[in-house]
């Protein structure tokens, strides 16, 4: 699930215009690496919500920004549920 979270991530950031080129598991989110800031790590943090289900305050947006790419993507692997079900249930 990993590789999927790693891929899924990379590809919001590309989104958010991003230069994902270079970004391996121990490029820093904030500052030396991406450089993502406050509003850009809620926008991430919305989209991992709304396909993993996994939910960050606004204490833990603040220290995402001093994690490594890596260890987000675990982060979320470990929180996860599974996919965020979408429409009607079956």
């Amino acid at each position: 699930m990993s590789d999927t979270i790693s891929e899924f991530v990379l590809s919001t950031l590309g989104e958010l215009n991003y230069d994902t080129s270079g970004v391996t598991d121990s490029t820093p989110l904030g500052d030396g690496g991406l450089e993502l800031e406050s509003l850009s790590l809620a926008e991430i943090a919305m989209h991992v919500e709304q396909q993993y289900g996994v939910q960050f305050d606004d204490e833990e947006l603040e220290s995402i920004g001093k994690l490594t790419f890596g260890e987000f993507s675990t982060l979320i692997g470990e929180r996860a549920q599974g996919p965020a079900v979408t429409g009607p249930a079956a």
